[in-house]
C-alpha cells in the first residue's frame, strides 16, 4: 500500500502543462513550476552521506533549492538560524505585524516589487520613526522583517512580520533604554503613521509612473480615477497589532524557525488530491482560528500558488535600525555592552533568561535537522561520501501537454 502523501509538485505533474496553455505566468513562476516537480529526483542528481557516528549511509536526490519550494526550506532555515543565532540580544523580544487593507492586494500583485518594497519601507520607518520619540521610547531600535504575502486560502495577503529587541540604544549612544515590560509602542499611532506614510510613499511612486494598472484596475492610471480609489483608503484604519512578547531569545528562535522560510502552503497542509480536486486545511482567522477544510480546482490552486512568487533577486527577510546590514556586528557589540551596564545600575532585566548561551546547538529550536542529523542514530552528523550530478540536468524536462 501506498504511504505517498500528496504534494504541490503532483498537481503540477499532473496539471502543469494544461495550465501554461490557460495561464501565462511570469518568467519567475514557469521556473518555480520547474524547479519543484524536478525537485529530489533523479534529474536534479543525487548524493550520499555518511554518519560519523554509527556509519549509516543515506542516499537521497537532490532539492531543487527554489525559496518557494515546500521540500527545501529545511536546510536554507536551519542554516540562516546558526547565523541570527549569534545576533540575539539577551532582551525580551516583541512581535508586530504589519498589514495592507485588502483593497490593496490587487494593486501589490500588478506591482510586486514595488508595492512590496514599500510595505518594508514604510513600516520600518514607522517603527524607527516612532521609538525615536521621546515621548515614546526615545530610542534606535532595532528589526527584523520578514514578508508574507499570502493567507491561509492561498489569496494576496501581503503583511509584514517584525521581530523587534525589546529596547535600544539611546539617541547618544550612552545607554541602553529598555521597553515596559509587555509593551512596545502604541498600537494605534503605529497603524495611523504607517497608514500615512505607506500612501505618501504610493502617491510619489504613481506621480513618478512607477506603477502598472492592467486589468480592471486599468482606469487608475489617470489622476481622478486614483486619488477617487486612494480617498477611501485615508479614512479607514489599517491593521497593525502587536502579538504577545515572545520572552527572551529562545522563543525567538522558535518563532524564527517556524516563520522566516515558509512558503505559501506546505505539503503537510494538503489532504487528498484525486486528479481533478485538491483539499487542504487552512486556518479561519475571522472565525475564531477555526480549522476549515478547502477544495479547489487544480488550476485554481496553482493559481493561487504562483501568485506569491515574489520577483527574482527580491529579499523578503530585512534588517533595519541597528541590525541593518551596514555596522550591524559593531551596534551589536554596543547593544550587548549597555545592557549589561543597564543591568548593572540596577535597573532591572527584561529577558526571559539571562543564562542564554548564543553557542548552543540549533537542533531544538528548528526542529529536525534532516541534512546533517542522522536518522538512524538521531546523533552523528552526516558527511558527504559521493555526489552524482548530470550535466544540463534542468533542461531535460518539459510539460507535455500531449
Amino acid at each position: 500500500m501506498s504511504t505517498h502523501r500528496p504534494e504541490v509538485a503532483d498537481v503540477i505533474r499532473e496539471h502543469g502543462a494544461a495550465f501554461l496553455e490557460r495561464h501565462r505566468p511570469s518568467r519567475e513562476q514557469r521556473r518555480v513550476l520547474t524547479d519543484l516537480v524536478q525537485c529530489r529526483t533523479a534529474i536534479l542528481g543525487g548524493h550520499a552521506k555518511k554518519c560519523d557516528q554509527c556509519g549509516h549511509i543515506v542516499c537521497v536526490y537532490n532539492s531543487c533549492r527554489n525559496r518557494h519550494c515546500p521540500k527545501c526550506q529545511g536546510a536554507a532555515r536551519a542554516a540562516w538560524l546558526e547565523a541570527r543565532q549569534q545576533e540575539l540580544l539577551d532582551v525580551e523580544y516583541f512581535h508586530v505585524v504589519f498589514t495592507l487593507p485588502h483593497e490593496l492586494a490587487p494593486l501589490a500583485l500588478q506591482n510586486r516589487r514595488t508595492v512590496y518594497a514599500l510595505l518594508f519601507r514604510a513600516a520600518s520607518e514607522t517603527l524607527l520613526t516612532l521609538a525615536r520619540d521621546p515621548r515614546q521610547l526615545g530610542a534606535r531600535i532595532g528589526c527584523l522583517a520578514v514578508l508574507h504575502t499570502w493567507g491561509q486560502n492561498l489569496l494576496a495577503h501581503p503583511h509584514l512580520h517584525c521581530v523587534i529587541p525589546g529596547g535600544g540604544m539611546s539617541l547618544d549612544g550612552e545607554r541602553w533604554v529598555s521597553c515596559r515590560d509587555g509593551f512596545f509602542l502604541p498600537v494605534r499611532l503605529l497603524s495611523r503613521l504607517f497608514r500615512g506614510k505607506f500612501l505618501a510613499m504610493l502617491l510619489l511612486a504613481f506621480e513618478q509612473q512607477q506603477l502598472e494598472f492592467h486589468g480592471q484596475l486599468t482606469e487608475l492610471q489617470h489622476p481622478k480615477a486614483w486619488e477617487g480609489w486612494l480617498e477611501p483608503l485615508r479614512n479607514k484604519e489599517w491593521l497593525v497589532y502587536a502579538k504577545p512578547p515572545f520572552g527572551g531569545p529562545r522563543q525567538v528562535l522558535k518563532y524564527l524557525a517556524r516563520y522566516t522560510h515558509r512558503v505559501a502552503i506546505s505539503n503537510r497542509r494538503i489532504l487528498s488530491f484525486d486528479k481533478d480536486r485538491v483539499t487542504f486545511t487552512w486556518k479561519d482567522y475571522a472565525s475564531g482560528n477555526r480549522r476549515r477544510i478547502m477544495t479547489l480546482d487544480p488550476h485554481e490552486f496553482l493559481r493561487r500558488f504562483l501568485l506569491h512568487v515574489l520577483p527574482s533577486g527580491f529579499t523578503r527577510i530585512r534588517y533595519f535600525g541597528f541590525l541593518a546590514n551596514r555596522n550591524r556586528a559593531e551596534n551589536l557589540l554596543q547593544a550587548r555592552r549597555l545592557i549589561e551596564e543597564h543591568r548593572a545600575d540596577g535597573n532591572g532585566n527584561n529577558a526571559a533568561e539571562t543564562s542564554f548561551e548564543p553557542t548552543r546547538p540549533l537542533h531544538n529550536a528548528t526542529g529536525t535537522d534532516e541534512i546533517e542529523l542522522c536518522p538512524e542514530c538521531k546523533n552523528g552528523r552526516l558527511f558527504l561520501i559521493l555526489r552524482v550530478d548530470y550535466p544540463g540536468r534542468r533542461e531535460t524536462w518539459r510539460f507535455d501537454s500531449s
